[in-house]
């Protein structure tokens, strides 16, 4: 019994010894490192209130809803209205009468060469062959035509004949004389606008672009409205572009109104319902502005004939004008020709004849045509076109 209580004893005290040795090598061991602490996150700063820039803010004091002081009915904030865009008043166009003598000087200035040549040449003291030659060429190089020439050339050659003494007067007056005869003084050059039986007058505008015939037409209702007359504008030019924004804006600087249609639309469409709207209306003339060329496969001048037939169910066309760049020379006579075929032209309009232009050309035109130039373009101011002056053509020609 001792035996085994002594082995008890010894059991508990090796057990003892040994739970010590294993707790002291642990205490010897190295701790791991502590895990790194959350780093400290500082609440960014408040945003500065007006006029406190960078400060720290500070507490305020919080008031109720009630405490709050509502704007009353004196403090209600005014909103100002802003200034009325006043509409572009209607400009008064320059009458018509005397336009052509205030822009002589200018038409004088750009064209007295063939005149002045003329006279130079009739002048010398001999008139050989060669001269006669240098006035015929002189004669073709201002566009005045071949027949035109030969025929202006025979009627000099025998007036210079029996007249014997040429003074620069008596000169300058046989060669007046003769370009009248050439130009004609007794033809209707009368634009007509007002029919006897009817309203409104119907004028039909052609030509190919480029040759200004758009800006015509704008000026042409400046024309009319200058005489007294009331205008809608018709803006059948519908394969252009801007050319029906171009149109209304002449129309509204002289208060006429413009129809048009959509882009690339029918041009024959816009024209029926321009001249509807003017009988409507009761205004004194419709100007009815066609392409110039197309973007489709239908030829211009079969939607030219379409535009005159389907206007034409209306009432009849009263003036067909053609337009005319002066400056073409006779690539004009050659567009006239065309024209002429599908619509019947009834007067011409000679634009750019203050530029390179030769004077000529209105001789040409018109014995090609058998029609009459009726407006001429000087420039390119609003009030630049004018009606045709055979006399004060002439005296610009050849001066004073």
């Amino acid at each position: 019994m001792e035996t085994v209580i002594l082995a008890v004893v010894i059991a508990v005290v090796v057990l003892a010894a040994l739970g010590g040795l294993i707790v002291g090598t642990r205490r010897h061991k190295a701790l791991p490192p502590p895990p790194p602490s959350a780093p400290d996150i500082t609440a960014p700063p408040a945003e500065p209130h007006v006029g406190d820039e960078a400060e720290t803010p500070r507490d305020e004091p919080r008031r109720s809803i009630e405490e709050v002081d509502l704007p009353g009915a004196a403090a209600t904030a005014t909103v100002e209205e802003p200034p009325a865009v006043e509409a572009p008043g209607i400009e008064i166009p320059e009458p018509t009468a005397g336009r052509l003598i205030r822009l002589r000087a200018r038409l004088s200035r750009s064209q007295n060469a063939l005149g002045k040549g003329l006279l130079t040449l009739l002048s010398r003291e001999h008139l050989d062959e060669d001269t006669w030659e240098e006035i015929e060429d002189t004669l073709l190089t201002a566009d005045v035509g071949v027949q035109p020439t030969q025929e202006l050339v025979e009627r000099l050659r025998e007036r210079v004949k029996v007249l014997g003494t040429r003074t620069p007067e008596e000169l300058r007056a046989l060669l007046r004389e003769e370009l009248l005869k050439l130009i004609g003084t007794d033809v209707d050059r009368t634009v007509k606008t007002e029919p006897e039986d009817r309203k409104p007058g119907i004028v039909m505008v052609v030509g190919v672009n480029g040759t200004g015939k758009t800006t015509t037409t704008g000026k042409l209702a400046r024309v009319l409205v200058a005489d007294g007359r009331t205008v809608v504008l018709g803006a059948a030019d519908t394969f252009r572009a801007a050319a029906a924004d171009q149109l209304q804006t002449w129309g509204e600087r002289v208060g006429a109104h413009t129809v048009r249609g959509p882009e690339e639309g029918d041009p024959a469409s816009v024209a029926f319902d321009a001249v509807k709207e003017g009988k409507e209306l009761g205004v004194d003339v419709v100007l009815i502005d066609t392409a110039g060329r197309l973007h489709t496969k239908t030829g211009l001048m079969d939607e030219l004939g379409k535009v005159k037939r389907v206007v034409e169910k209306h009432a009849p066309l009263d003036e067909v004008l053609l337009v005319l760049d002066a400056t073409t020379g006779q690539n004009g006579l050659v567009q006239a020709r065309v024209f002429s075929e599908v619509v019947d032209i009834s007067g011409i309009v000679l634009t750019k004849l203050d530029g390179t232009a030769k004077g000529g050309i209105v001789i040409a035109v018109q014995r090609e045509l058998g029609v009459p130039v009726k407006l001429i373009g000087l420039g390119e101011g609003a009030d630049d076109l004018a009606p045709f002056d055979p006399e004060a053509f002439v005296d610009a020609l050849i001066g004073d």
